[in-house]
Protein backbone atom coordinates (compact mmCIF):
# COMPACT_ATOMS: atom_id res chain seq x y z
CA UNK A 1 0.00 0.00 0.00
CA UNK A 2 2.70 2.41 0.72
CA UNK A 3 3.82 2.28 -3.06
CA UNK A 4 0.47 3.98 -3.59
CA UNK A 5 0.66 6.89 -1.15
CA UNK A 6 2.91 8.98 -3.87
CA UNK A 7 0.97 8.34 -6.27
CA UNK A 8 -2.21 9.51 -4.66
CA UNK A 9 -0.08 12.54 -3.17
CA UNK A 10 0.93 13.60 -6.31
CA UNK A 11 -2.49 13.55 -8.19
CA UNK A 12 -3.93 15.33 -4.90
CA UNK A 13 -1.36 18.00 -5.76
CA UNK A 14 -1.61 18.54 -8.93
CA UNK A 15 -5.42 19.08 -7.63
CA UNK A 16 -4.90 21.77 -5.52
CA UNK A 17 -2.63 23.39 -7.84
CA UNK A 18 -5.58 23.33 -10.24
CA UNK A 19 -7.58 24.69 -8.26
CA UNK A 20 -6.20 27.92 -7.27
CA UNK A 21 -6.24 28.88 -11.19
CA UNK A 22 -9.97 28.72 -11.38
CA UNK A 23 -11.20 30.16 -7.86
CA UNK A 24 -14.15 31.30 -10.06
CA UNK A 25 -15.00 27.51 -10.03
CA UNK A 26 -18.54 27.02 -8.30
CA UNK A 27 -18.61 23.96 -5.72
CA UNK A 28 -20.58 21.33 -8.50
CA UNK A 29 -17.06 21.64 -10.69
CA UNK A 30 -15.14 20.92 -7.44
CA UNK A 31 -17.35 18.38 -7.11
CA UNK A 32 -16.73 16.82 -10.31
CA UNK A 33 -13.56 16.89 -10.10
CA UNK A 34 -12.62 15.32 -6.81
CA UNK A 35 -14.64 12.69 -8.24
CA UNK A 36 -12.65 12.09 -11.37
CA UNK A 37 -9.82 12.48 -9.23
CA UNK A 38 -11.19 9.10 -6.76
CA UNK A 39 -12.11 7.44 -10.00
CA UNK A 40 -8.42 7.55 -11.64
CA UNK A 41 -6.80 6.90 -7.80
CA UNK A 42 -9.18 3.93 -7.47
CA UNK A 43 -8.56 2.58 -11.06
CA UNK A 44 -4.91 3.13 -10.60
CA UNK A 45 -4.91 0.72 -7.39
CA UNK A 46 -7.43 -1.72 -9.25
CA UNK A 47 -5.39 -2.23 -12.50
CA UNK A 48 -1.71 -2.00 -10.78
CA UNK A 49 -3.43 -5.05 -7.71
CA UNK A 50 -4.84 -7.19 -11.08
CA UNK A 51 -1.50 -7.18 -12.67
CA UNK A 52 0.32 -8.96 -8.89
CA UNK A 53 2.40 -11.56 -9.71
CA UNK A 54 2.06 -14.87 -9.16
CA UNK A 55 4.65 -17.07 -8.29
CA UNK A 56 5.40 -21.26 -8.28
CA UNK A 57 6.16 -22.89 -4.95
CA UNK A 58 9.65 -21.96 -5.02
CA UNK A 59 9.14 -18.19 -5.87
CA UNK A 60 10.08 -18.09 -9.43
CA UNK A 61 7.20 -15.83 -11.44
CA UNK A 62 4.87 -17.82 -13.06
CA UNK A 63 4.83 -16.24 -16.69
CA UNK A 64 1.85 -14.57 -18.25
CA UNK A 65 1.77 -17.65 -20.98
CA UNK A 66 -0.27 -19.48 -17.78
CA UNK A 67 -3.07 -17.23 -18.35
CA UNK A 68 -3.22 -16.57 -22.30
CA UNK A 69 -5.89 -19.13 -22.84
CA UNK A 70 -7.71 -18.62 -25.85
CA UNK A 71 -8.53 -21.81 -27.76
CA UNK A 72 -7.42 -22.35 -30.98
CA UNK A 73 -9.42 -21.16 -33.71
CA UNK A 74 -8.89 -23.12 -36.95
CA UNK A 75 -9.02 -20.75 -39.65
CA UNK A 76 -5.51 -19.58 -38.39
CA UNK A 77 -4.07 -23.02 -39.39
CA UNK A 78 -4.07 -23.20 -43.24
CA UNK A 79 -6.10 -25.23 -45.36
CA UNK A 80 -8.94 -27.49 -43.75
CA UNK A 81 -9.19 -31.14 -45.55
CA UNK A 82 -12.48 -32.90 -44.29
CA UNK A 83 -12.02 -36.63 -44.37
CA UNK A 84 -15.35 -37.55 -46.11
CA UNK A 85 -14.01 -35.27 -49.09
CA UNK A 86 -11.32 -37.81 -49.62
CA UNK A 87 -13.37 -41.51 -50.05
CA UNK A 88 -13.17 -41.58 -45.57
CA UNK A 89 -17.06 -42.79 -45.33
CA UNK A 90 -19.03 -42.90 -41.66
CA UNK A 91 -19.18 -46.86 -40.76
CA UNK A 92 -17.82 -47.59 -37.81
CA UNK A 93 -17.10 -51.22 -38.26
CA UNK A 94 -15.06 -50.65 -41.28
CA UNK A 95 -11.48 -49.69 -40.55
CA UNK A 96 -10.08 -46.52 -42.79
CA UNK A 97 -6.74 -46.26 -41.41
CA UNK A 98 -4.92 -45.85 -44.97
CA UNK A 99 -7.53 -43.66 -46.00
CA UNK A 100 -7.25 -41.72 -43.29
CA UNK A 101 -3.70 -41.00 -43.07
CA UNK A 102 -3.48 -40.41 -46.61
CA UNK A 103 -5.47 -37.32 -46.19
CA UNK A 104 -3.09 -36.38 -43.45
CA UNK A 105 -0.30 -36.82 -45.28
CA UNK A 106 -1.75 -34.74 -48.55
CA UNK A 107 -2.44 -31.93 -46.21
CA UNK A 108 1.61 -32.25 -44.93
CA UNK A 109 2.75 -32.27 -48.43
CA UNK A 110 0.88 -28.84 -49.55
CA UNK A 111 2.33 -26.81 -46.47
CA UNK A 112 0.02 -28.21 -43.67
CA UNK A 113 -3.56 -27.87 -42.50
CA UNK A 114 -6.28 -28.71 -40.47
CA UNK A 115 -7.79 -32.22 -40.87
CA UNK A 116 -11.21 -32.66 -39.88
CA UNK A 117 -13.36 -35.58 -38.51
CA UNK A 118 -16.94 -34.57 -39.58
CA UNK A 119 -20.03 -35.86 -37.83
CA UNK A 120 -19.85 -39.62 -37.91
CA UNK A 121 -18.11 -42.48 -36.56
CA UNK A 122 -14.95 -43.59 -38.24
CA UNK A 123 -12.65 -46.24 -37.08
CA UNK A 124 -9.09 -46.34 -37.54
CA UNK A 125 -6.12 -47.54 -36.67
CA UNK A 126 -2.61 -46.30 -35.39
CA UNK A 127 -2.43 -42.10 -37.20
CA UNK A 128 0.87 -40.18 -37.52
CA UNK A 129 0.29 -36.02 -37.69
CA UNK A 130 3.29 -34.47 -39.29
CA UNK A 131 4.40 -30.76 -38.76
CA UNK A 132 2.34 -28.18 -39.30
CA UNK A 133 -1.15 -30.45 -39.19
CA UNK A 134 -3.64 -30.73 -36.95
CA UNK A 135 -7.05 -32.57 -36.13
CA UNK A 136 -10.28 -31.09 -35.63
CA UNK A 137 -13.72 -33.24 -34.87
CA UNK A 138 -16.61 -31.93 -35.29
CA UNK A 139 -19.67 -31.94 -32.59
CA UNK A 140 -21.33 -35.74 -33.01
CA UNK A 141 -18.04 -36.97 -34.73
CA UNK A 142 -16.28 -39.76 -33.08
CA UNK A 143 -12.73 -40.93 -34.26
CA UNK A 144 -13.23 -44.39 -32.91
CA UNK A 145 -10.02 -46.66 -32.57
CA UNK A 146 -9.49 -50.22 -33.64
CA UNK A 147 -9.41 -53.72 -31.37
CA UNK A 148 -7.23 -55.28 -33.13
CA UNK A 149 -3.88 -53.90 -32.34
CA UNK A 150 -2.65 -55.41 -35.39
CA UNK A 151 -3.78 -52.28 -36.64
CA UNK A 152 -1.09 -50.09 -34.38
CA UNK A 153 2.61 -50.86 -35.62
CA UNK A 154 5.21 -51.07 -32.95
CA UNK A 155 7.57 -47.92 -33.36
CA UNK A 156 10.57 -46.31 -31.38
CA UNK A 157 8.33 -44.73 -28.72
CA UNK A 158 8.14 -44.40 -24.65
CA UNK A 159 6.44 -46.06 -22.12
CA UNK A 160 6.02 -46.72 -18.08
CA UNK A 161 9.69 -44.53 -18.15
CA UNK A 162 11.04 -46.30 -20.98
CA UNK A 163 12.38 -46.02 -24.30
CA UNK A 164 11.64 -48.96 -26.54
CA UNK A 165 9.81 -50.89 -29.08
CA UNK A 166 5.81 -50.84 -28.52
CA UNK A 167 2.57 -50.05 -30.36
CA UNK A 168 1.74 -46.59 -31.76
CA UNK A 169 -1.02 -44.61 -30.07
CA UNK A 170 -4.18 -43.96 -32.10
CA UNK A 171 -3.34 -40.66 -32.52
CA UNK A 172 0.46 -39.62 -32.57
CA UNK A 173 2.68 -36.71 -33.42
CA UNK A 174 6.18 -36.23 -33.02
CA UNK A 175 8.20 -33.51 -33.88
CA UNK A 176 4.88 -31.73 -34.63
CA UNK A 177 5.68 -28.12 -33.14
CA UNK A 178 1.92 -26.10 -32.64
CA UNK A 179 0.08 -29.17 -33.08
CA UNK A 180 -3.43 -28.68 -31.99
CA UNK A 181 -6.74 -31.52 -31.28
CA UNK A 182 -9.48 -29.14 -30.94
CA UNK A 183 -13.27 -29.76 -31.27
CA UNK A 184 -16.47 -30.60 -29.88
CA UNK A 185 -16.10 -34.05 -31.19
CA UNK A 186 -15.13 -37.53 -29.54
CA UNK A 187 -11.90 -39.79 -29.81
CA UNK A 188 -12.69 -42.99 -28.76
CA UNK A 189 -10.06 -45.78 -27.49
CA UNK A 190 -12.83 -48.47 -27.97
CA UNK A 191 -10.88 -50.19 -25.20
CA UNK A 192 -13.57 -52.96 -23.81
CA UNK A 193 -11.57 -55.84 -25.48
CA UNK A 194 -8.51 -54.92 -24.35
CA UNK A 195 -9.66 -54.61 -20.94
CA UNK A 196 -11.44 -58.00 -21.04
CA UNK A 197 -8.21 -59.70 -22.22
CA UNK A 198 -6.05 -57.81 -19.67
CA UNK A 199 -7.97 -59.05 -16.64
CA UNK A 200 -8.33 -62.51 -17.79
CA UNK A 201 -4.30 -62.92 -18.44
CA UNK A 202 -3.83 -61.45 -14.73
CA UNK A 203 -6.12 -63.98 -13.81
CA UNK A 204 -4.18 -66.84 -15.04
CA UNK A 205 -0.77 -64.88 -14.49
CA UNK A 206 -1.39 -62.61 -11.71
CA UNK A 207 2.46 -61.28 -11.86
CA UNK A 208 1.40 -59.86 -15.49
CA UNK A 209 2.49 -56.15 -16.17
CA UNK A 210 0.38 -53.65 -18.05
CA UNK A 211 2.51 -54.03 -21.12
CA UNK A 212 1.92 -57.93 -21.17
CA UNK A 213 -1.29 -57.16 -21.99
CA UNK A 214 -0.30 -55.65 -25.83
CA UNK A 215 -2.66 -52.13 -26.36
CA UNK A 216 -2.44 -48.87 -27.46
CA UNK A 217 -2.49 -45.52 -25.87
CA UNK A 218 -5.06 -43.38 -27.43
CA UNK A 219 -3.00 -40.25 -28.11
CA UNK A 220 0.62 -39.99 -27.56
CA UNK A 221 2.45 -36.44 -28.05
CA UNK A 222 6.37 -36.48 -28.26
CA UNK A 223 8.87 -34.10 -28.90
CA UNK A 224 6.60 -30.65 -29.66
CA UNK A 225 6.52 -27.41 -28.49
CA UNK A 226 3.42 -25.06 -28.24
CA UNK A 227 0.92 -28.09 -28.13
CA UNK A 228 -2.94 -27.47 -27.47
CA UNK A 229 -5.54 -30.05 -26.71
CA UNK A 230 -9.08 -28.49 -26.59
CA UNK A 231 -12.36 -29.08 -25.99
CA UNK A 232 -12.46 -32.49 -27.25
CA UNK A 233 -13.58 -35.88 -25.12
CA UNK A 234 -11.05 -38.64 -25.18
CA UNK A 235 -12.84 -41.90 -23.78
CA UNK A 236 -12.44 -45.81 -23.66
CA UNK A 237 -8.64 -45.94 -23.88
CA UNK A 238 -7.16 -49.57 -24.11
CA UNK A 239 -4.02 -48.12 -22.11
CA UNK A 240 -3.28 -44.74 -20.93
CA UNK A 241 -5.27 -41.99 -22.52
CA UNK A 242 -3.08 -38.88 -22.98
CA UNK A 243 0.82 -39.22 -22.62
CA UNK A 244 2.87 -36.21 -23.25
CA UNK A 245 6.78 -36.81 -23.55
CA UNK A 246 9.67 -34.51 -23.94
CA UNK A 247 7.36 -31.15 -24.65
CA UNK A 248 7.43 -27.26 -23.85
CA UNK A 249 4.28 -25.54 -23.28
CA UNK A 250 1.41 -27.81 -23.51
CA UNK A 251 -2.21 -26.96 -22.75
CA UNK A 252 -4.99 -28.81 -22.24
CA UNK A 253 -7.96 -27.24 -22.06
CA UNK A 254 -11.39 -27.76 -21.38
CA UNK A 255 -11.11 -32.03 -22.24
CA UNK A 256 -13.51 -34.78 -21.10
CA UNK A 257 -11.61 -37.61 -19.97
CA UNK A 258 -13.30 -40.65 -19.35
CA UNK A 259 -12.65 -44.78 -18.23
CA UNK A 260 -15.27 -46.92 -16.43
CA UNK A 261 -14.40 -48.76 -13.56
CA UNK A 262 -17.14 -50.93 -13.98
CA UNK A 263 -19.03 -53.01 -14.77
CA UNK A 264 -15.58 -53.93 -16.13
CA UNK A 265 -12.61 -52.03 -14.75
CA UNK A 266 -10.48 -50.05 -17.38
CA UNK A 267 -7.09 -51.31 -16.25
CA UNK A 268 -4.06 -48.28 -16.43
CA UNK A 269 -6.37 -45.23 -18.11
CA UNK A 270 -4.32 -42.74 -16.73
CA UNK A 271 -6.30 -39.24 -17.91
CA UNK A 272 -3.26 -37.48 -18.59
CA UNK A 273 0.68 -38.68 -18.51
CA UNK A 274 3.13 -35.56 -17.80
CA UNK A 275 6.93 -37.02 -19.08
CA UNK A 276 10.04 -35.21 -18.93
CA UNK A 277 8.11 -31.84 -20.18
CA UNK A 278 8.11 -27.82 -19.04
CA UNK A 279 5.30 -25.81 -18.84
CA UNK A 280 2.21 -27.66 -18.89
CA UNK A 281 -1.06 -26.25 -18.29
CA UNK A 282 -4.38 -28.45 -17.22
CA UNK A 283 -7.88 -26.21 -17.30
CA UNK A 284 -11.28 -26.49 -16.51
CA UNK A 285 -11.17 -30.38 -17.35
CA UNK A 286 -13.78 -33.22 -16.72
CA UNK A 287 -11.19 -36.51 -15.48
CA UNK A 288 -12.71 -39.82 -14.46
CA UNK A 289 -10.36 -43.04 -15.21
CA UNK A 290 -9.66 -46.24 -13.51
CA UNK A 291 -6.29 -44.82 -12.36
CA UNK A 292 -4.58 -41.91 -11.88
CA UNK A 293 -6.06 -38.80 -13.21
CA UNK A 294 -2.87 -36.94 -13.35
CA UNK A 295 0.40 -38.62 -13.47
CA UNK A 296 4.51 -37.05 -13.52
CA UNK A 297 6.16 -39.28 -15.30
CA UNK A 298 9.71 -39.60 -15.87
CA UNK A 299 11.83 -42.49 -16.25
CA UNK A 300 12.26 -45.54 -14.04
CA UNK A 301 15.10 -47.66 -12.49
CA UNK A 302 18.39 -47.38 -10.40
CA UNK A 303 20.21 -45.62 -12.72
CA UNK A 304 17.37 -43.73 -14.45
CA UNK A 305 18.51 -40.17 -13.09
CA UNK A 306 21.64 -41.32 -15.97
CA UNK A 307 19.31 -41.40 -18.74
CA UNK A 308 19.46 -38.88 -21.09
CA UNK A 309 15.57 -40.45 -22.33
CA UNK A 310 14.45 -39.51 -18.74
CA UNK A 311 14.35 -36.00 -16.95
CA UNK A 312 12.38 -33.81 -14.66
CA UNK A 313 8.92 -32.23 -15.07
CA UNK A 314 8.64 -28.64 -14.15
CA UNK A 315 6.17 -25.22 -13.95
CA UNK A 316 3.19 -28.07 -14.20
CA UNK A 317 -0.05 -25.86 -12.88
CA UNK A 318 -3.46 -28.23 -12.56
CA UNK A 319 -6.43 -25.79 -12.09
CA UNK A 320 -10.26 -25.24 -12.36
CA UNK A 321 -10.55 -29.29 -12.71
CA UNK A 322 -13.48 -31.42 -11.94
CA UNK A 323 -12.73 -34.91 -10.68
CA UNK A 324 -14.72 -38.08 -10.59
CA UNK A 325 -13.31 -40.95 -9.62
CA UNK A 326 -9.97 -42.21 -9.80
CA UNK A 327 -6.37 -43.75 -7.86
CA UNK A 328 -5.96 -40.19 -7.62
CA UNK A 329 -6.23 -36.76 -8.66
CA UNK A 330 -2.44 -36.08 -8.86
CA UNK A 331 0.47 -38.33 -9.27
CA UNK A 332 4.19 -38.16 -8.69
CA UNK A 333 5.39 -41.54 -9.80
CA UNK A 334 5.93 -44.04 -10.12
CA UNK A 335 8.23 -43.88 -13.23
CA UNK A 336 9.43 -40.78 -12.12
CA UNK A 337 12.46 -39.31 -11.00
CA UNK A 338 12.34 -35.06 -10.93
CA UNK A 339 9.34 -33.02 -10.21
CA UNK A 340 9.45 -29.27 -9.51
CA UNK A 341 7.46 -26.60 -9.32
CA UNK A 342 3.95 -28.28 -9.15
CA UNK A 343 0.34 -26.83 -9.16
CA UNK A 344 -3.14 -28.47 -8.08
CA UNK A 345 -5.45 -25.91 -7.28
CA UNK A 346 -9.09 -24.67 -7.39
CA UNK A 347 -10.38 -27.80 -8.16
CA UNK A 348 -13.43 -30.20 -7.19
CA UNK A 349 -12.77 -33.99 -6.32
CA UNK A 350 -15.39 -36.69 -6.26
CA UNK A 351 -14.59 -40.23 -5.12
CA UNK A 352 -11.15 -40.37 -5.54
CA UNK A 353 -9.27 -42.66 -4.07
CA UNK A 354 -6.41 -40.49 -2.81
CA UNK A 355 -6.06 -36.35 -3.48
CA UNK A 356 -2.30 -36.20 -3.34
CA UNK A 357 -0.31 -39.62 -4.03
CA UNK A 358 3.71 -39.62 -3.79
CA UNK A 359 4.86 -42.76 -5.10
CA UNK A 360 7.86 -44.03 -3.36
CA UNK A 361 10.00 -46.21 -5.72
CA UNK A 362 12.40 -48.37 -3.80
CA UNK A 363 14.22 -48.98 -6.97
CA UNK A 364 14.75 -45.59 -8.68
CA UNK A 365 16.09 -42.37 -7.21
CA UNK A 366 13.11 -39.44 -6.76
CA UNK A 367 12.83 -36.37 -5.77
CA UNK A 368 9.42 -34.60 -5.37
CA UNK A 369 10.05 -30.47 -4.64
CA UNK A 370 7.77 -27.58 -4.43
CA UNK A 371 4.37 -29.06 -5.18
CA UNK A 372 1.47 -26.86 -3.79
CA UNK A 373 -2.33 -27.92 -3.23
CA UNK A 374 -4.72 -25.59 -2.35
CA UNK A 375 -8.39 -24.31 -2.66
CA UNK A 376 -9.66 -27.91 -2.96
CA UNK A 377 -13.15 -29.15 -1.88
CA UNK A 378 -14.50 -32.90 -2.07
CA UNK A 379 -13.81 -36.28 -0.91
CA UNK A 380 -11.22 -39.41 -1.02
CA UNK A 381 -10.61 -42.18 0.52
CA UNK A 382 -6.87 -40.56 1.48
CA UNK A 383 -5.76 -37.22 1.53
CA UNK A 384 -2.21 -37.39 1.57
CA UNK A 385 -1.00 -41.04 0.60
CA UNK A 386 2.93 -41.51 1.00
CA UNK A 387 4.66 -44.78 1.25
CA UNK A 388 7.33 -47.19 -0.44
CA UNK A 389 5.96 -48.25 -3.78
CA UNK A 390 7.59 -52.11 -4.45
CA UNK A 391 5.50 -53.30 -7.43
CA UNK A 392 7.77 -54.09 -10.59
CA UNK A 393 10.79 -53.55 -7.77
CA UNK A 394 13.88 -54.38 -9.53
CA UNK A 395 17.49 -52.82 -8.69
CA UNK A 396 18.77 -54.68 -11.59
CA UNK A 397 22.93 -54.50 -10.88
CA UNK A 398 22.94 -52.20 -8.27
CA UNK A 399 23.96 -52.97 -5.25
CA UNK A 400 22.46 -50.24 -2.45
CA UNK A 401 18.81 -49.11 -2.57
CA UNK A 402 18.58 -45.23 -3.73
CA UNK A 403 17.72 -42.25 -1.65
CA UNK A 404 14.85 -40.23 -2.05
CA UNK A 405 13.24 -37.04 -1.44
CA UNK A 406 10.43 -35.01 -1.22
CA UNK A 407 10.29 -31.68 -0.12
CA UNK A 408 8.78 -27.94 0.01
CA UNK A 409 5.32 -30.29 -0.19
CA UNK A 410 2.18 -27.49 0.63
CA UNK A 411 -1.41 -28.17 1.22
CA UNK A 412 -3.57 -25.59 2.14
CA UNK A 413 -7.15 -24.09 1.92
CA UNK A 414 -8.96 -27.43 1.60
CA UNK A 415 -12.06 -28.56 3.08
CA UNK A 416 -12.65 -31.91 2.29
CA UNK A 417 -13.70 -35.60 3.61
CA UNK A 418 -12.27 -38.55 3.81
CA UNK A 419 -11.61 -42.14 5.30
CA UNK A 420 -7.28 -41.34 5.92
CA UNK A 421 -6.06 -38.13 6.48
CA UNK A 422 -2.58 -38.67 7.02
CA UNK A 423 -1.87 -41.88 5.15
CA UNK A 424 1.72 -41.72 5.44
CA UNK A 425 4.55 -43.89 6.14
CA UNK A 426 8.07 -43.40 7.43
CA UNK A 427 10.99 -45.05 5.31
CA UNK A 428 14.45 -45.66 5.57
CA UNK A 429 14.48 -45.20 2.01
CA UNK A 430 13.20 -42.09 1.60
CA UNK A 431 12.97 -38.25 3.48
CA UNK A 432 10.30 -36.22 3.65
CA UNK A 433 10.87 -32.76 4.97
CA UNK A 434 9.96 -29.05 5.12
CA UNK A 435 5.84 -29.99 4.64
CA UNK A 436 3.04 -27.38 5.43
CA UNK A 437 -0.40 -27.89 6.16
CA UNK A 438 -2.28 -24.58 6.26
CA UNK A 439 -6.29 -23.92 6.81
CA UNK A 440 -7.35 -26.97 6.28
CA UNK A 441 -10.58 -28.38 7.42
CA UNK A 442 -11.02 -31.99 7.18
CA UNK A 443 -13.37 -34.56 8.38
CA UNK A 444 -12.00 -38.35 8.34
CA UNK A 445 -13.39 -41.97 10.00
CA UNK A 446 -9.24 -41.78 10.95
CA UNK A 447 -7.86 -37.99 11.65
CA UNK A 448 -4.78 -39.11 13.04
CA UNK A 449 -1.30 -37.78 12.19
CA UNK A 450 2.16 -38.78 13.20
CA UNK A 451 3.61 -35.50 12.23
CA UNK A 452 7.33 -37.42 13.55
CA UNK A 453 7.62 -38.75 9.70
CA UNK A 454 8.27 -35.91 8.78
CA UNK A 455 11.03 -33.40 9.46
CA UNK A 456 10.38 -29.19 9.77
CA UNK A 457 6.14 -30.09 9.48
CA UNK A 458 4.39 -27.13 9.89
CA UNK A 459 0.53 -26.82 10.81
CA UNK A 460 -1.02 -23.51 10.47
CA UNK A 461 -5.44 -23.26 11.35
CA UNK A 462 -5.82 -27.60 10.79
CA UNK A 463 -8.56 -29.39 11.95
CA UNK A 464 -8.75 -32.85 11.67
CA UNK A 465 -12.06 -34.23 13.20
CA UNK A 466 -12.50 -38.05 13.40
CA UNK A 467 -16.12 -38.53 12.91
CA UNK A 468 -16.11 -42.60 13.64
CA UNK A 469 -14.82 -42.36 16.83
CA UNK A 470 -17.43 -41.61 19.89
CA UNK A 471 -15.62 -39.25 20.82
CA UNK A 472 -14.80 -36.70 18.07
CA UNK A 473 -11.42 -35.04 18.34
CA UNK A 474 -10.71 -31.53 16.97
CA UNK A 475 -6.98 -30.66 16.68
CA UNK A 476 -5.71 -27.19 15.99
CA UNK A 477 -1.97 -26.77 15.95
CA UNK A 478 -0.27 -23.61 14.94
CA UNK A 479 3.76 -24.53 14.94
Amino acid sequence: MNLFIPIISGFYSLFLQTDKSIRSSTINQLMIKTMKFVTLACSLLFCLSSFAQENFPDGTPIPDWFRQNEIVNIETLGDKYKITDYSVVNDSTLIQTEKIQAVIDQASSKGGGVVIIPKGTYLSGALFFKPKTHLYLEEGAVLKGSDDISNFPIINTRIEGQSLKYFAALVNADKVDGFTISGKGTINGNGLRYWKSFWLRRTVIPKCTNMDELRPRLVHISNSNDVQLSGVRLINSPFWTTHIYKCNNVKLLGLYIFSPAAPVKAPSTDAIDIDVCNNVLVKNCYLSVNDDAIALKGGKGPWADKDSNNGSNTNIIIEDCTYGFCHSALTCGSESIHNRNIILRRCTINQASRLLWLKMRADTPQNYEYILVEDIKGNAKSFLYVKPWTQFFDLKDRKDVPMSYSDHVTMRNIDFDCDVFFNVSASEQYKLSNFKFENLNIKAKNGDCDKSVISSFEWDNVKAVSYTHLRAHETRHDL
